[in-house]
C-alpha cells in the first residue's frame, strides 16, 4: 500500500485540490484518492465493476444514465456496475474510490446508486460494539463499527493492510506498541502483520478497509 502507516493523518488534508485540476492517487490495486478542484469533472465512463466513492472532504455531484446524486463529506454511494458514471463539483471535492469488483456480498441495507450517510448506518448500543459489513468478497472488505464508550478491540494481527475512516467521536489506537487518538475526519493505516487494537472512552464510530491481495 503507498500509503503511511503507524500515524494518524487526514485523507482530505494530504490530497487538497489544485486549482482547475483533477488529481488521482493510487494506493493499491482496488483504492484511489481523488481530489477535485471548483468547477471540475470526471468525464462519464463506463465502469464494469461496482466502485464504492466515499467523500472525506466538500462535496461532490454523481451522475450518468438515471444517476444524479449530490454527496457531502461523510457520504457514500456505491456505483452500479456496467453503467455510465462521472464525478464532479461546484466547490471543491477529496474522495476515496473503492473498485469493490465481481462476486461481492453488499448488505441488504444498501442499494447502489443511492447516497448514505456512513455514520448513521449503525447505532451505538450501551456497552457493545456493532458491525455492519457494507460490501466483502475474497480480495477485500470494507466494515463500519460504532464503540459504545469504555468498549474494545483486543490486540490481534491484521490479515492484510487496512485503513481506517473516523467517522464519529474519539478513539484510542494501540498499533505496534504506540498509543495513538483518532478523531472523526481522521484515517490511520495498518501493515499487513501490523499488531493493533482499538478502544473507545467516548463513544466512536469508524469504517474500516481491509484489502487482502
Amino acid at each position: 500500500m503507498k500509503e503511511i502507516t503507524g500515524q494518524v493523518f487526514s485523507i482530505a488534508e494530504n490530497n487538497r485540490p489544485v486549482p482547475g485540476c483533477t488529481v488521482s492517487r493510487c494506493i493499491n490495486n482496488s483504492t484511489m484518492y481523488f481530489s477535485l478542484a471548483k468547477n471540475t469533472d470526471i468525464s462519464v465512463e463506463i465502469f464494469p465493476n461496482h466502485k464504492m466513492l466515499l467523500v472525506c472532504d466538500g462535496d461532490l455531484n454523481v451522475y450518468g444514465r438515471g444517476l444524479n446524486e449530490n454527496l457531502k463529506t461523510g457520504d457514500m454511494i456505491i456505483t452500479p456496475k456496467d453503467s455510465s458514471v462521472g464525478m464532479g463539483s461546484k466547490n471543491s471535492a477529496v474522495y476515496t474510490e473503492i473498485n469493490i469488483g465481481e462476486n461481492i456480498t453488499m448488505s441488504d441495507m444498501i442499494n447502489t446508486g443511492e447516497v448514505f450517510e456512513l455514520a448513521n448506518l449503525v447505532p451505538y448500543s450501551e456497552g457493545k460494539i456493532v458491525n455492519m459489513d457494507i460490501v466483502r468478497n475474497e480480495k477485500l472488505k470494507f466494515v463500519i463499527m460504532a464503540f459504545d464508550g469504555g468498549t474494545a478491540l483486543s490486540e490481534h494481527a491484521a490479515p492484510g493492510e487496512a485503513i481506517i475512516f473516523a467517522l464519529d467521536g474519539e478513539g484510542i489506537i494501540s498499533y505496534e506498541g504506540k498509543e495513538f487518538t483518532i478523531r472523526a475526519g481522521e484515517n490511520f493505516c495498518f501493515a499487513k502483520g501490523g499488531m493493533h487494537s482499538v478502544r473507545a472512552e467516548t463513544g466512536f464510530k469508524m469504517a474500516l478497509l481491509l484489502t487482502l491481495e
